[in-house]
């Protein structure tokens, strides 16, 4: 679909096109545009080690959704840009019993649209970044070669086996690996030094929700050695950001949503390398 196109009189402008979805990730376009993301994915970028340089890299961005990072890949002189994520929700790793694309749009809205706004990115940037429809568990040589680079964000909470997707990943990695996670604040007070992580399934989109500890050393059980790791930060919410539904509304749920609310979600990084 053309950025401005014009049919009986009318025309579709990019800024109309980037109002008329809901949008994960806040997006810098071209005339100005910056998509309204529900996190705020710019300032995320200025609190990662995000490489200054991919020049002539083979990249791989897992659960790509909107593109943000894939884009920035290219933008970074990646010789080639692979995106992998998953439209179809009955192939999401979701908790509990299979949801209707109703159910899962009343509660991943902004989620639900990532390929649509990926496609709309893509277009006005001019993008040369491929798109598969892959999970990350399916990823293998074989299937989409190796890469030199690779970045996963806010997915690991998301995934039954988050093991087995860092695996997944280190089968096809020849070089560094960069994620980005979500993690518990309050798990991570309360036990500084303790690998704890919190089950959620099935009354929520995540699996699992770890403390700091625990997400550092989900890497060496996958294979990986750690080369660096941050402070936690908050990724902020962005100009799409509302409140989620919740299943259990008890007091920790409410005051979660408002901490989310008012200083986003509580990150931190990790870079990796495979074990030799």
């Amino acid at each position: 679909m053309p950025l401005a196109r014009a049919t009986a009189g009318t025309s579709t402008t990019l800024a109309e096109r980037v109002a008329d979805i809901a949008w994960y990730h806040s997006l810098r376009l071209p005339g100005g545009i910056v998509t309204p993301g529900e996190h705020d994915t710019l300032a995320e970028l200025e609190r990662v080690p995000f490489p200054p340089s991919l020049e002539g890299r083979r990249c791989l961005d897992v659960g790509t959704a909107n593109g943000f990072w894939a884009f920035e890949m290219e933008r970074r002189g990646a010789a080639e840009v692979l995106a992998i994520d998953l439209c179809d929700p009955a192939r999401l790793d979701w908790p509990g019993r299979p949801k209707s694309d109703e159910e899962m749009r009343a509660i991943l809205s902004p989620a639900m649209a990532r390929r649509d706004g990926f496609d709309i990115a893509h277009e006005a940037l001019g993008s040369g970044v491929e798109w598969r429809e892959l999970s990350v568990y399916e990823l293998s040589p074989a299937l989409v070669g190796r890469f030199d680079f690779a970045f996963v964000g806010s997915l690991l909470l998301h995934l039954r086996d988050p093991v087995a997707g860092l695996a997944a990943i280190r089968r096809v990695l020849d070089g560094e690996l960069l994620s980005v996670d979500a993690i518990s604040p309050r798990m991570t007070l309360l036990h500084p030094t303790r690998p704890v992580a919190r089950f959620e399934a099935p009354g929520s989109p995540l699996w699992w929700v770890a403390n700091l500890t625990a997400y550092r050393r989900i890497f060496g059980a996958a294979g990986f050695e750690i080369v660096a790791s941050g402070r936690p930060f908050f990724v902020r919410p962005g100009r799409g950001y509302r409140a989620a539904p919740q299943t259990r509304r008890g007091f920790y749920a409410r005051l979660r949503e408002r901490l989310v609310a008012r200083q986003g979600v509580l990150h931190a990084w990790v870079r990796a390398r495979a074990m030799p």
